[in-house]
């Protein structure tokens, strides 16, 4: 299973993907998130799902890419030429993946900023190649074991959050996705482009790197639960 989280505010993205891979009783690590394109004019793609449909789809966009010098014009030109791609693989594949007895299954989020953009825009892809685009009521995605991490999205996050912020609350839905699912751990990649510089950054983390925050936060709120008042319900119940 997989866990990604991209968040939109207005002071840039946040990406976030576990590198947890489970095949039966098999448990390896692989990026799952990637990051195309050069210099301000660039977009990540994270995916859930058939890792050799991955593999096959990006490697047709980036050949793509390559054969139109890396320029698209927005990223609406950019998801079409993804779906463009992932519809070929599913043509040439789905019957052989089928036969096998699985699902021709493969959920994407990409998201960044081309030059005639003007601002970042985040969309969800589904198998069959049709797209939702992330709004500012909903400032976040997410795809693969998405029920954890949810309420901390929804009880903090909005279009005017700062991107620190974003970024600590990306990492702690991932770790209590983490917490209470076995298939979905560390490493994780992040990824974050800020506004209004355009600025790309990336980082690579292991268990160790996220540990005060991580200590931090399971120690705190255990506190807030035994600190939240009472009520007389509380005492009609525990007296």
């Amino acid at each position: 299973m997989t866990y990604c989280v991209a968040i939109k505010t207005k002071s840039g993205i946040v990406a976030l993907s576990d590198g947890r891979i489970t095949a039966g009783t098999q448990m390896t690590s692989a990026r799952k998130a990637s990051l195309h394109g050069e210099g301000q004019n660039r977009f990540f793609i994270m995916t859930s799902g058939l890792r050799s449909i991955r593999d096959k789809t990006v490697a047709y966009l980036e050949q793509q890419m390559e054969q139109q010098g890396f320029e698209f014009s927005t990223m609406l030109d950019a998801i079409s030429a993804y779906t463009h791609n992932l519809r070929r693989v599913e043509l040439e594949d789905r019957t052989y993946v089928e036969r096998a007895d699985i699902a021709f299954n493969l959920h994407t989020i990409i998201g960044g900023m081309m030059g005639a953009d003007k601002e970042p825009r985040v969309f969800l892809v589904y198998p069959q190649g049709n797209w939702i685009e992330l709004e500012q009521m909903t400032p976040y995605l997410t795809i693969g074991n998405v029920s954890y991490g949810k309420p901390i999205l929804d009880r903090t996050l909005s279009y005017d959050t700062d991107l620190r912020t974003a970024l600590k609350v990306a990492y702690l839905s991932f770790d209590s996705t983490k917490f209470s699912s076995s298939d979905v751990g560390f490493p994780i990649d992040l990824i974050t482009m800020t506004m209004p510089d355009r600025t790309w950054r990336e980082a690579h983390l292991k268990n160790a790197d996220v540990r005060d925050l991580r200590e931090w936060w399971n120690t705190n709120i255990k506190n807030l639960v035994e600190q939240a008042p009472d009520a007389q319900w509380l005492h009609t119940l525990a007296p």
